[in-house]
């Protein structure tokens, strides 16, 4: 390695610290404050490691009232969304790619880059119409707004990079459309899909605004949770970063468990051969 070298690998490495190190600050920091008590918390200097540690702050959490009901609404919500995201995004990205629907495609990009919040208000005035605004329904609905555009603008720029060779020799052997799309594209789709999914997960997990306004007091998702824990009167920080850690580790952990997934599919198609 000569010198130019490595001052590029350098330069890369510090850019990367740079770019990362306030959020994994951040990250520390939330984790500090759940872990200290209210004393702790409010010293000066900061205290970052305290001597004792309070624990009892993420069995306040879990004791509060109806957070463990939030944290089943999310799943419902967050998996209902994914899933029907999913069902519905994949063979839509899959068509588009294979039929270069361009315009389709610019469709898709609008509604995407589209704002959430622009959905809401005729939403939250067709969902009460139907009476249905309080139940965990609308929110699932909703949260399609998010995730199905983001599934489907992932995959076609996926399927735009696998060969179709393959597809093409399957159709030769007397292969249907869906059995090539099911046994032919799925299987090497594997890596966009996991990407497609983690997206959507994270997309719908951390909505806040549409949990706000269209769930009831039993219908709230976890972000909302979390919100309700901050009030006029008092607000407990310790408490507080342990629920935000919580609603994290479920997005956090399965990333982590899928990162080699993510890495393939986010990576597949920047190295073509010639």
């Amino acid at each position: 390695m000569n010198l130019r070298q490595l001052l590029g690998r350098i330069g890369l490495w510090l850019s990367v610290f740079v770019i990362v190190s306030p959020a994994i600050l951040f990250f520390l920091w939330m984790a500090s404050l759940s872990l200290k008590f209210e004393i702790d918390n409010a010293a000066y200097p900061p205290v970052f490691i305290p001597e004792n540690f309070a624990w009892k702050n993420y069995a306040d959490v879990f004791a509060s009232n109806r957070f463990v009901t939030y944290f089943v609404n999310s799943l419902i919500v967050t998996g209902s969304a994914t899933g029907l995201a999913m069902l519905v995004g994949v063979p839509a990205g899959y068509g588009i790619a294979r039929m270069a629907a361009h315009k389709s495609a610019v469709v898709i990009l609008i509604a995407r880059i589209t704002p959430g919040l622009s959905y809401l208000i005729p939403l939250f005035l067709l969902f009460q119409w139907l009476g249905l605004l309080g139940t965990l329904v609308p929110q699932v609905i909703i949260h399609l707004v998010v995730t199905v555009p983001i599934v489907i603008w992932i995959m076609i720029g996926y399927f735009e990079t696998t060969p179709l060779e393959l597809e093409e020799a399957a159709l030769i052997d007397g292969a249907t459309r869906w059995q090539v799309f099911r046994h032919v594209a799925l299987p090497i789709a594997k890596p966009g899909l996991a990407v497609a999914f983690i997206l959507a997960v994270i997309f719908s997990w951390n909505n806040f605004v549409f949990g706000i306004v269209l769930a009831g007091r039993e219908t709230r998702t976890l972000p909302v949770a979390v919100y309700n824990m901050i009030s006029f009167d008092q607000l407990s920080w310790g408490p507080l970063a342990a629920a935000a850690l919580i609603v994290t580790a479920p997005v956090l952990l399965l990333t982590v468990l899928a990162q080699r997934q993510i890495v393939a599919g986010l990576t597949a198609g920047a190295v073509k051969g010639g």
